[in-house]
């Protein structure tokens, strides 16, 4: 596929604007670093292809977000997700952040899906509520309700893996 020097700049611009945002949501979802690149990757792969083009800015970010987690859910049912850690992603891991960090994420990780992905835009990304509600497409009560569920498990998890390390 040759593109042209504009669609490529415009495709940059898409990618600047994005990636950062879908490989933390796709991270967060699969819990692997080159799982998450490879869903971002496909996922503009995608973009490039599709014929629609969007209206505006936000359009264009629903479709981007709804894309990435469909792809990581694509890569979970395939098991094409490595069930092992690579030495170099322990350690790295194990230096970059401290040890409440990585549990927390693991903790998030552990929710289901429509709690974690209205979780991480809103307290990762700083999406607002109403944000939350029209790119995933769903109604406002919904998405708050998701929050306060998904709030609401993460506190269980939580207190339950403080009182199994207590004991």
């Amino acid at each position: 596929m040759i593109l042209s020097r504009e669609t490529r700049n415009d495709l940059a611009a898409v990618y600047d604007r994005h990636a950062d945002m879908l490989y933390r949501l796709a991270l967060s979802h699969t819990q692997s670093k080159e799982d998450a690149e490879d869903a971002v990757q496909d996922v503009f792969t995608k973009y490039m292809t599709v014929q629609t083009r969007f209206s505006d800015g936000e359009q264009e970010r629903a479709f981007l977000i709804r894309a990435t987690v469909n792809r990581c859910h694509d890569l979970m049912r395939r098991k094409k997700i490595r069930e092992h850690d690579s030495l170099d992603d322990v350690t790295e891991i194990a230096s970059d952040e401290n040890e409440s960090v990585r549990d927390l994420m693991k903790t998030l990780a552990s929710l289901p899906e429509k709690y974690k992905t209205v979780i991480v835009l809103h307290y990762l990304e700083g999406f607002s509520v109403d944000e939350v509600s029209r790119t995933l497409g769903i109604s406002l009560s919904a998405t708050k309700m998701r929050l306060s569920r998904g709030r609401e498990l993460l506190k269980n998890l939580i207190t339950t893996d403080e009182e199994k390390s207590n004991v």
